[in-house]
């Protein structure tokens, strides 16, 4: 369903180990809202009964039902650079994004 690259576990194995209960994971959802008519949510936490879930290097990335049809083959990397750093989701699914890069469409 979805990828992670091997920096992203990386990160999200330290970031889990020093700010989430141990378990826990990455939870992505596919929210109403932004300029583009959708837009990203992650936080940490625990899967719930419908949720997918993907374990990919040491690292759980959990998606709630409504979320799964936006994200199918979406690859979850990580990245650093000139103008800082963070996580990127590189969607096949979006067929446009605003100007900040903060919402999508499909």
């Amino acid at each position: 369903m979805v990828t992670l690259t091997e920096t992203a576990g990386e990160k999200l194995r330290t970031l889990i180990e020093d700010e989430a209960d141990p378990g826990s994971g990455l939870r992505v959802q596919v929210i109403p809202g932004g300029c583009s008519g959708f837009q990203y949510a992650m936080t940490f936490g625990m899967p719930e009964a419908d949720d997918e879930v993907v374990e990919a290097h040491g690292v759980k990335i959990i998606v709630d039902k409504f979320s799964v049809p936006y994200l199918l083959g979406a690859e979850f990397d990580y990245e650093e650079g000139f103008q800082g750093a963070g996580f990127v989701i590189n969607n096949p699914n979006s067929s446009g994004s605003c100007g900040c890069g903060k919402s999508f469409t499909t």
